[in-house]
């Protein structure tokens, strides 16, 4: 049988599986499976548990249950609050004034949070209702958030960023400042729509104007020192080379705590649901990336990498074609799947490829992350585009519309990495 011809196979295997409503954990468990069964002689059942067992037993991955509880701890805080009191003062006289509000306050709470839903989540509730009463037009206030929110996933600490790591063996440290230039300039393009958006339509921004004096700002920014304290704890610890990211998650689950603490946010009920939220987002990651870690050695098996590779390296594909394949492939993925289970899916059989063709995996990671941002408001699986339906109460195509503007600047940002992946590269090589 050729690779074509099982590779088919497995791939309907898998989106029938999907498409019956299985989870995506027992989906790849079942195409492994069937993979091994079918293609290959090895012993099914004891490579199956040694394989669930050893990619189990990682220490990378403790640092992902950590994270997510700092996430659900500060999801339940009055951080947001505070940014938006601390930030707006400072926003008034920029060309779009409170709506920049969004793309830094999401910017922010993305470098302690690690999840673009807990970040849409978060800043939605505060800003939306704030800046429908002072009259900002809703189809910007939706896209801001709904393009800001998907900061999470690449200004570190990176929750994907860990599953990409884990994934393909990279270092998570690396990975982590990697993030942070392209994180940046996703902030400036954001910043520099608004603004230029808002030049153009000065009609349909409120008439409003706060003169706040130097003084009256700095008292407002107070409220600011919580969450720049969590920032420089946990980020600052791993670029210091004082901490490892699992022992950074730890640090930062301990600051979150405290903050929580001293803002009067934190009691009995918040400790568990925090406790509990993480508890199962962190089971269901962890279960997902065990059932890919099984595929991963049973595609492995069948020979289909190694004949994808081949394949690839015999069509003589420049690394520049191969990158816009992937794109369009990614992104329609992303339609259907969460980003999670994208990186886990495609990793094994995608990788190979880019090895092939030369590309950093290092960077390539940074560019995964960029395209599953683009997922993330893309009908009709965009996890953001769910989150902004249920603050706005608007429906899924409405909230999507808002979003593509941001959509098509994270396309342009995917161009910039690839015309200069220095972006990407230049800390983690001079660090």
């Amino acid at each position: 049988m050729d690779i074509f011809t099982l590779s088919v196979i497995l791939l309907v295997l898998l989106f029938l599986l999907l498409g019956a409503g299985l989870w995506v954990a027992l989906a790849l468990l079942g195409v492994g499976a069937a993979a091994m069964a079918l293609f290959s002689n090895a012993p099914l059942g004891l490579v199956m548990a040694t394989t669930l067992w050893g990619h189990s037993n990682s220490w990378a991955l403790a640092a992902l249950p950590l994270f997510i509880w700092m996430g659900e701890i500060l999801f339940r805080s009055k951080l947001s609050e505070d940014m938006f009191t601390g930030l707006s003062p400072w926003m008034n006289r920029l060309p779009g004034r409170l709506l920049h509000v969004n793309v830094f306050g999401c910017g922010i709470f993305a470098a302690v949070s690690g999840s673009s839903a807990a970040t849409a989540a978060t800043i939605g509730k505060l800003s939306i209702p704030e800046l429908a009463r002072r009259g900002y037009p809703e189809s910007m206030v939706i896209g801001t958030l709904a393009g800001s929110a998907t900061l999470g996933l690449l200004i570190p600490p990176s929750i994907i960023l860990i599953v990409y790591g884990v994934a393909t063996e990279q270092s998570i440290a690396r990975l982590f400042v990697a993030g942070v230039l392209p994180g940046l300039m996703l902030v400036a393009l954001f910043v520099g729509y608004v603004a230029i958006w808002s030049m153009m339509n000065r009609d349909k921004l409120p008439e409003e104007s706060f003169d706040f004096t130097l003084r009256e700002k700095l008292h407002r920014s107070r409220r600011l020192l919580p969450v720049m304290g969590l920032i420089a704890g946990v980020i600052g610890s791993i670029y210091a080379g004082i901490a490892s990211p699992t022992d950074a998650a730890a640090v930062g689950v301990v600051l979150a705590l405290v903050m929580s603490w001293a803002s009067g946010s934190l009691n009995r009920q918040t400790f568990i649901d925090g406790l509990m939220g993480a508890t199962v987002t962190s089971c269901m990651i962890a279960f997902i990336l065990a059932g890919a870690s099984f595929l991963t050695v049973a595609m492995g098996f069948t020979g289909i990498p190694r004949l994808l590779a081949e394949w690839i390296g015999g069509m003589g594909l420049s690394s520049y074609a191969l990158l816009a394949a992937l794109t369009v492939f990614f992104v329609i993925m992303g339609c259907f799947l969460d980003g999670i289970s994208v990186v886990v899916l495609t990793t094994s059989v995608i990788m190979p490829m880019v090895l092939k063709v030369g590309i950093d995996p290092l960077w390539f990671g940074i560019y995964v992350v960029i395209v599953v941002e683009m997922s993330q408001i893309t009908p009709p699986v965009g996890f953001n585009l769910f989150v902004l339906q249920s603050l706005t109460g608007r429906n899924i195509l409405t909230v999507a519309r808002a979003a593509l503007p941001f959509f098509l600047l994270m396309l342009l940002a995917l161009a910039l990495i690839v015309a200069f992946p220095g972006i990407v590269t230049f800390l983690p090589n001079n660090m």
